[in-house]
């Protein structure tokens, strides 16, 4: 496909997806493309907010639009691996012989919604996480490889952290991206009861497929990335980490520990997908600094004195991209 075709072909798929998207969605934009940049780079992503903010339909409506299979696993504290993954049950046939037969579990779909991750046990955290990083789930002697593309959005309540076990850190760099979802404003919020109010029934199309993604991802792969917009990438996350001749001031004050070579990863990943979105074959500084904070917020552990001093990842993320920015320009 020339390479015009490609650029079109992707961007008409995209802006498909997102205005059926918004026939149900109010709103939180910046939540649906980052779940589309996570589901076309082959990531998986974790939300961040309060109940009611429309996460769970997001996902709902995603699989409706791009004919995916989706489940939900609702976690809880008594929630086992075997309840995620599956296990082997015992079957007899017409004669009375027995013998074991594996039952997938609810991971085996294109979409998984994993609803308060955070309230299983951290046995049963690591089942899903152990799907996520290889794409598949092994029973007994046996490896079952999970359909592509494949996807997981799990989801934490910032509020209620009673009874709850926070991923570790090592389980959070799993994640593409964390995205934290706001409040939706007064018109966004207006709409909203205007639709209670009203009860329309609104249906969504099917938009795209399975082999339609996978298109896409082919064409994320083409996106141009010049050595300058490289350089940013890692400029940027080595000011992350302190006590380097590379790290921020801040980050030698605040951070623990900076992010991971993934973060350097998932820029230029995430970055193709929404230079595709900005209508381009080619990864911008400007793309990467858009997508920094989601990328990089939850690979930043703080240390005691950034919360006395009331600071946050994304806080101290934002100085750090005015400084490599600026250096990058220039």
């Amino acid at each position: 496909m020339p390479v015009n075709s490609t650029l079109q072909f992707a961007t008409n798929q995209l802006d498909q997806v997102r205005k059926e998207i918004g026939k149900i969605i109010v709103g939180q934009q910046h939540v649906v493309d980052g779940v589309l940049i996570c589901l076309l780079a082959g990531g998986h992503v974790l939300l961040e907010g309060v109940p009611g903010l429309g996460k769970t339909t997001l996902l709902r409506t995603l699989g409706r639009v791009l004919h995916l299979k989706y489940s939900r696993i609702q976690f809880t504290p008594d929630l086992m691996p075997a309840d995620i993954v599956g296990s082997m049950i015992i079957e007899a046939d017409e004669h009375g012989a027995k013998a074991l037969r594996f039952q997938p579990g609810p991971i085996f779909a294109n979409l998984v919604l994993a609803d308060e991750i955070n309230r299983a046990t951290p046995k049963t955290q690591s089942a899903l996480l152990e799907a996520m990083q290889e794409r598949t789930v092994t029973s007994g002697t046996t490896t079952h490889e999970l359909e592509i593309p494949f996807l997981v959005m799990a989801t934490q309540n910032p509020i209620e952290m009673e009874g709850t076990y926070p991923l570790p850190e090592a389980q959070l760099d799993r994640f593409l991206m964390k995205i934290v979802v706001l409040y939706p404003s007064r018109e966004d919020l207006n709409r909203i009861v205007d639709r209670t109010i009203h009860r329309d029934e609104t249906t969504v199309d099917q938009v795209a497929d399975r082999d339609t993604i996978l298109q896409l991802r082919a064409a994320c792969r083409e996106v141009l990335v010049a050595e300058h917009v490289q350089d940013f990438a890692i400029n940027l996350v080595m000011a992350t980490q302190p006590g380097t001749q590379y790290a921020h001031e801040l980050s030698n004050k605040y951070i623990r520990y900076g992010s991971s070579p993934r973060g350097a990863q998932a820029l230029v990943e995430c970055g193709r997908v929404l230079a595709l979105m900005h209508n381009r074959l080619n990864l911008s500084i400007d793309d990467m600094r858009e997508i920094a904070p989601a990328v990089l917020r939850h690979r930043i552990i703080l240390n005691f004195d950034a919360h006395a001093d009331g600071q946050t990842p994304d806080t101290i993320l934002s100085h750090i991209l005015e400084n490599i920015s600026a250096a990058a320009v220039s």
